[in-house]
């Protein structure tokens, strides 16, 4: 006899753009939404019986549907309100995950119509709306890629016979930021979501320039310190960044000396630093990171 364990089925990847025409200025919201539901499913994994279940088309077009009728909502509160619909609008449905990622536009000249993408960097917001354990809303940031060009050492780590990599006093440190930021649950209702996100993500780049850094993990810290200081409703700061090698380049066969300015960029392998930070009152995770 077999048991049915943690399961879950939704659309992936639909890409909704809003265009709001205010007169000539038009503002744009690109978005890429992926939705996951899970509830009363033993009987369509056992016999394919399908009455409990919401078809991945119909999550697509409700994306699409709120789109419209829920107006240009801040990502937090779009996600938000696809979450809650999902799971009180369906008996069958007790819990709905909902991740929004927003892509950014900059205008170009004066023109109210005309836009350019403003680089890799990505919005990112998770919301799950849960029968049992309620709201819990993650935002942050993925894919931006910053650089100190100094202020960085790295020294006193093991040496054991494997160990070929030079200490250093003066190196180039450069990563790509996966950063993720847990907000208060009893703080939801009341979040300016677009001031919160500003804040958290200038907080992130003001600890990445302003820390001396030892460790790519020291700077982790700090970074988790500098969001949950800038925003209180934040308890809980996840980070990912991946170390992306700059090494100096050997000019001595050509007669010349390197004195730290020309550097190889080695995409891989890379050192890949995670951790977690969180505020000494945090409430307790549930599930918010599912």
């Amino acid at each position: 006899m077999a048991t049915l364990g943690f399961n879950r089925y939704g659309k992936a990847e639909v890409r909704v753009v809003s265009v709001r025409r205010d007169g000539a200025m038009h503002h744009v919201l690109d978005r890429n939404v992926s939705m996951s539901l899970s509830g009363e499913m033993d009987a369509v994994y056992r016999t394919g019986d399908n009455s409990a279940v919401l078809a991945t088309d119909t999550q697509k077009n409700t994306a699409y549907a709120f789109a419209k009728s829920h107006g240009p909502l801040e990502t937090e509160a779009y996600a938000r309100a696809l979450a809650e619909h999902f799971v009180t609008s369906q008996p069958t449905i007790a819990r709905a995950r909902v991740e929004v990622d927003e892509y950014g536009w900059d205008r170009i000249g004066s023109t109210g119509h005309s836009f350019v993408r403003n680089g890799s960097e990505t919005r990112t917001t998770i919301a799950i709306q849960d029968e049992a354990e309620g709201l819990s809303i993650v935002s942050g940031v993925k894919d931006m890629v910053v650089m100190n060009s100094t202020d960085s050492e790295f020294w006193g780590f093991i040496d054991d016979p494997y160990t070929t990599l030079p200490p250093t006093t003066d190196r180039i440190l450069a990563t790509q930021v996966s950063a993720l930021w847990r907000f208060r649950p009893d703080a939801l209702d009341s979040l300016d979501w677009a001031k919160a996100y500003l804040d958290a993500r200038a907080a992130l780049l003001e600890a990445f320039a302003g820390t001396y850094s030892y460790s790519l993990q020291q700077t982790i810290f700090a970074i988790g310190e500098a969001i949950m200081a800038a925003v209180p409703e934040v308890c809980e700061v996840r980070l990912a960044l991946p170390n992306k090698h700059h090494f100096l380049v050997d000019l001595a066969p050509f007669g010349l000396e390197n004195s730290n300015e020309v550097y190889f960029a080695a995409d891989r392998p890379y050192g890949l630093i995670e951790g977690e930070i969180l505020a000494d009152d945090a409430p307790a995770p549930g599930l918010a990171w599912g």
